[in-house]
């Protein structure tokens, strides 16, 4: 039974690799997996002695820290629910999140997270701290109940397949933001997809370049080389930071990373402006969680010499969906997000009928990875769950290899007086142009054709690209209606706390600027 749950496999791994390095805090300590066990289990222990119960939903907000991993794993472990939250929210943002989890616990870091612990106290949830001083010492929380440790009894939980295991919220691109319950089974099984596709062995080893409460960082990059053996890094930081990335890599000989496009971006940026003086030999690096135009792809490729593989994935697929292979498995393809991983896949019409290789229809999926539904959303449900099948929303084909291409999010095509536009394509063409370093295209409202297309552009350190020119060459390389009828150049674009360029953000971003800046017309 336990092979079946995230628990299980992570417990046979530390009894199959005891004294291998499991977690670095970037200059400060490693942790073995036999070290890391011990201190999942003390720390389950400190839980049910704070009163946490099995289904209770625990809330944790950190940095990238140790202290998360083990208080995570260790809510898992107890069979409650880890809902992870990012420690930038307002308010009112907790207040929501919380509540809509049903949160019975708030755990931080020692330093706390004032609007947190405002929006906890408002909803009478008790918040504590988790600490862990030293490697040599025990994970401590500051709570009330100082009763004594029973191991004992954490050793005679049984974790089970259908235990929620993580609660995570959608990123609300285009509504509020919908719960995602994931079990133990759906944590397992998508480890074992990611594992088995990248081949992660303990020989592997990645520097986290994302964040933890994200289902990108914390499943591709976290666990599934937690559930192969390999070793992860976190920045000393406790984020992301490009100064320090490469530094970290090469010490902790890094076999490969995952990371957003946005982050590769930065990545390749400094490398043309302060290359490194070595780089570590990678087997592979990953892309995901948006799309990556083939320009930036093979930028990467050429800059850090592994291949660029590009990944599909969303929470309710518990991340991944389909990947591009690793070389000797199959060619990876550049604007493909490769073939299903460990589920099966289909392109339906909206009236539920298979299409065939080469046209567009929703993208749909289903596997033991993907959850059994939204969370008191029954009309959620109802749209997502048709003929069978989960609806990703996303529009896209497959090719007679079965590669999938994806087209754009289903109410993000642009509708131009009945052309459909996908923003993806624009976006690819504009990061071809040399001297652009981040696009994004988007729709918005227009009085003749219902919506026209928009793009703002970031330029290359050093370029001195102007709209007239991003102009010239969409008109070279796209069909006329394509072409972006206004362009803004920009030195920032709007993101998710992920790193994720949101179109629709950017448009109502741009969109207030016409009104109050003279913005040059461009395009057809």
């Amino acid at each position: 039974m336990e092979s079946l749950t995230l628990t299980g496999l992570l417990k046979k791994v530390a009894g199959e690799f005891p004294s291998r390095r499991a977690i670095s805090v970037s200059g400060k300590f490693d942790l073995t997996y036999d070290r890391l066990h011990q201190l999942i289990e003390h720390a389950a222990s400190r839980l049910l002695s704070a009163g946490v119960m099995p289904g209770d939903v625990v809330a944790l907000t950190f940095p990238n820290t140790v202290e998360f991993i083990i208080m995570f794993l260790a809510v898992i472990r107890v069979r409650a629910t880890a809902a992870p939250l990012n420690s930038a929210y307002t308010s009112d943002e907790f207040e929501f999140y919380l509540s809509d989890s049903e949160s019975k616990l708030l755990i931080t870091s020692k330093e706390g997270n004032e609007r947190a612990q405002a929006a906890a106290s408002k909803l009478k949830i008790t918040h504590v701290t988790a600490a862990l001083p030293q490697a040599d010492s025990e994970v401590s929380l500051s709570s009330s109940t100082h009763s004594e440790l029973n191991l004992d009894s954490v050793s005679k939980i049984i974790n089970q397949p259908s235990d929620t295991a993580l609660f995570l919220h959608t990123s609300g691109t285009t509504s509020r933001p919908k719960g995602v319950p994931l079990t133990q089974i759906n944590l397992a099984s998508s480890v074992q997809n990611i594992k088995s596709v990248y081949k992660l062995t303990e020989s592997d080893s990645t520097v986290i370049v994302l964040p933890l409460f994200h289902v990108h960082g914390l499943i591709a990059g976290l666990l599934s080389s937690l559930g192969a053996g390999a070793a992860v890094t976190l920045p000393a930081a406790g984020r992301f930071s490009a100064s320090t990335f490469w530094s970290d890599m090469n010490n902790y000989k890094a076999t490969w990373y995952t990371a957003v496009p946005t982050i590769h971006q930065i990545v390749l940026d400094r490398h043309f402006s302060k290359p490194e003086p070595a780089y570590p030999k990678l087997r592979f690096i990953r892309s995901c969680s948006a799309s990556l135009a083939p320009a930036i792809l093979s930028r990467l490729e050429e800059a850090f010499g592994a291949p660029v593989l590009e990944a599909y994935a969303m929470t309710e697929a518990t991340h991944l969906m389909s990947s591009n292979p690793l070389p000797e498995d199959g060619p990876h393809k550049a604007g493909s997000v490769g073939k299903p991983v460990g589920q099966e896949m289909a392109i339906l019409d909206e009236n539920g009928v298979q299409q065939e290789a080469g046209k567009s229809g929703e993208v749909c999926i289903r596997g033991p990875n993907v959850t059994k539904g939204y969370k008191n959303n029954p009309e959620a449900n109802k749209s997502a769950f048709r003929f069978g099948w989960f609806h990703t929303g996303d529009l896209g084909f497959l090719d007679s290899d079965g590669y999938l291409h994806l087209v754009g999010r289903i109410k993000e095509l642009i509708n131009r007086g009945g052309e459909k536009i996908s923003p993806i394509e624009v976006d690819a063409v504009l990061l071809s142009h040399p001297d652009i370093a981040q696009a994004v295209a988007f729709g918005v409202p227009d009085d003749k054709y219902g919506e026209e297309i928009n793009c703002a552009v970031i330029p290359r350190e050093g370029s001195n690209i102007d709209e007239a020119e991003v102009s010239r060459f969409c008109k070279t390389n796209l069909a006329a209606f394509k072409v972006p009828k206004m362009v803004f150049i920009t030195d920032s674009l709007p993101k998710t706390a992920t790193g994720k360029i949101q179109r629709r953000f950017v448009a109502e971003h741009f969109l207030a600027q016409i009104s109050t800046a003279k913005v040059p017309k461009f395009g057809a």
